[in-house]
């Protein structure tokens, strides 16, 4: 009986110490760090050791909750396998070497509250796939090479809080819908070639709790308790 225990406290004990996160969340995790030279990393992953030990990664009940990686020289692309990583809810790889495209699978982080990859050198478009992350609150992409509009999609997160556009190649107007929202605080769009910025034309933050005048205009865009950043017009100078 005392035998029975021992071995079932001892398999027990074991469980605990060698449960890890499912083959494909460490797949996805390897992918990142081969596609963006994990050797040459300032804090590099061993990767015969358990994924909880990895620099950067927290696990919660055996699942990749957090991946921070900032300021890591990640150089190469966010690999499409990321997007297999459905229990993520903050991507943190602002202030590397990343390049080419924002992968669409992001838009399976349905667990997603965080997603920053500010000051890397990504380009193409911002996936409308963000649009499907109703759990996202904070969406930091400045500082990159990205372009096209600002997807339509991303005005109706009900829960974004933070939308960071500063410093790109966007273009377009603001969607209405995202303008218009009421969980947005603060939106950052200057350095682009976005038009419909007339309103905000002349302040660099403006919050809209203070009575101006300029927003008393049915047609302007400016939600409640959201901060708007915009450069000045050139033509205004």
């Amino acid at each position: 009986m005392r035998l029975l225990t021992f071995i079932t406290a001892l398999s027990i004990t074991a469980t605990a110490t060698f449960a890890q996160v499912s083959q494909e969340e460490k797949d996805a995790l390897t992918d990142l760090y081969i596609t963006t030279n994990g050797e040459n990393w300032v804090h590099t992953w061993d990767l015969n050791e358990p994924v909880k030990t990895w620099h950067g990664i927290t696990v919660k009940d055996n699942n990749v909750v957090e991946i921070n990686l900032l300021f890591n020289n990640l150089n190469g692309e966010i690999p499409t396998s990321v997007g297999n990583l459905e229990h993520l809810e903050k991507l943190e790889l602002s202030f590397n070497k990343l390049s080419g495209e924002i992968p669409t699978t992001v838009g399976n982080l349905e667990d997603l509250k965080v997603f920053a990859v500010n000051g890397n050198q990504l380009e193409g478009v911002i996936p409308s796939s963000f649009g499907q992350l109703s759990n996202l609150e904070q969406l930091h992409l400045s500082s990159n090479s990205l372009e096209g509009t600002i997807p339509v999609a991303i005005g109706n997160l009900e829960n974004l809080e933070v939308l960071n556009l500063f410093d790109n190649n966007l273009g377009g107007t603001i969607p209405y819908a995202l303008v218009g929202s009421e969980s947005l605080k603060k939106l950052v769009i200057a350095e682009n070639e976005i038009t419909n910025t007339e309103a905000f034309a002349e302040v660099l933050l403006f919050e809209k709790d203070v009575d101006n005048p300029a927003f008393k205009n049915p047609g302007t865009f400016a939600p409640a308790k959201t901060v708007i950043a915009t450069e000045t017009s050139d033509d205004e100078n």
